[in-house]
């Protein structure tokens, strides 16, 4: 299987993306119930989100399971991730899970499993973690860049490109002062999808929800909007 990776901006609400594009998310396994595990690292395993994740996905059209990492018990966490035919990154606190998952070894897992064909995929905090950098609020109510993203997908992100009034101009405003490299935003219900580290298909389950190029000019900061398919 092709290396995947899928960068959407986030939900209406936590681990509520849509029907569509959660039946999309699954269809592009190419299986009929694939299997499905969530990574609540980044809201510190929150009850709440992992029973939203349930709520949404469900047998039989998948066969979901969680991995959380604050009350280990022991699992062998390569062989559970490397199990999976989709890994699923919740949102919350983008940098502590990072330094989280680099205590135990699960960016390593993750690299590999992205290697080995397991679509990998989240929203806001489990967007930005695919790049190399983005913008973040992990270090206050001030967004702030953040440097030390997985390296997966080039370049710089932004989630929540609608929904937060201060995520655009932060991010145009890192970006045009070379604080960021070039880079993506997308908004809520919009969804990112890589094939390798090329970016191949961007779809919306909103009308007028898209994702934008943004790269530094010599006269500032110069925001493209990228084709968009409507999901159904």
């Amino acid at each position: 299987m092709s290396r995947q990776i899928v960068a959407f901006g986030g939900g209406a609400e936590p681990m509520r993306l849509g029907e569509a594009l959660e039946e999309w998310i699954l269809r592009l396994t190419g299986r009929e119930s694939p299997r499905i595990c969530f990574l609540p690292t980044a809201s510190g395993d929150s009850d709440a989100n992992i029973v939203r994740f349930y709520q949404h996905f469900r047998h039989p059209r998948c066969q979901p399971s969680h991995l959380p990492l604050f009350r280990r018990e022991g699992e062998d966490l390569r062989a559970r991730l490397l199990h999976q035919d989709i890994i699923y990154v919740g949102g919350g606190n983008t940098a502590n899970m990072l330094a989280i998952w680099r205590l135990h070894g699960v960016d390593a897992i993750l690299r590999e499993a992205w290697e080995a064909g397991i679509l990998l995929c989240g929203g806001s905090a489990g967007s930005l973690c695919w790049y190399e950098c983005g913008v973040t609020d992990s270090f206050g109510l001030q967004l702030a860049p953040l440097h030390d993203g997985l390296g997966l997908l080039p370049g710089s992100h932004c989630p929540h490109y609608d929904a937060e009034a201060l995520r655009r101009p932060s991010y145009g405003r890192y970006v045009g002062e070379g604080v960021l490299p070039a880079g993506v935003a997308v908004d809520n219900a919009v969804a990112l999808r890589y094939e390798g580290k090329d970016l191949v298909e961007v779809v919306t389950a909103k009308a007028g929800a898209q994702a934008y190029r943004v790269e530094r000019t010599a006269t500032g900061v110069h925001e493209a909007p990228l084709p968009a398919r409507q999901l159904r």
